[in-house]
């Protein structure tokens, strides 16, 4: 559980910062070389590349180098667990609304109001 743990807070690490989600975003499309990544950025392209490490250290992202171009593509599956983790935390409130609004319904049922 712990790696498991380790894992996700690596990842929702990564996508905390607003720069390397719309990396993400961008790659979702296709893979892109690094300064394809980094045109939409008023950054120096040492910041692009340290950001781009800390997605690939996530494992999110994965690059190859090609000559002189560096090109970065999502890993597959990538965010599985974090969506995963998301769901599971979702569930319980989601069932728990749906028991209030029951309750809501019967509540206008027995009072006779309509809402």
């Amino acid at each position: 559980m712990v790696k498991y743990s380790e894992r996700l807070d690596e990842m929702f690490h990564a996508l905390a910062d607003g720069t390397r989600r719309a990396m993400v975003e961008r790659l979702v499309r296709s893979p892109a070389s690094v300064s394809e990544l980094a045109q939409p950025f008023a950054m120096s392209m040492p910041a692009i590349v340290q950001h781009l490490r800390v997605l690939e250290d996530a494992g999110i992202v994965s690059s190859q180098k090609v000559g002189r171009v560096r090109t970065v593509q999502l890993v597959p599956d990538a965010l599985v667990a974090g969506g995963d983790w998301i769901g599971r935390q979702r569930l319980p409130a989601e069932r728990q609304l749906d028991r209030l609004g029951a309750v809501l319904a019967s509540a206008d049922t027995t009072t006779g109001e309509q809402t």
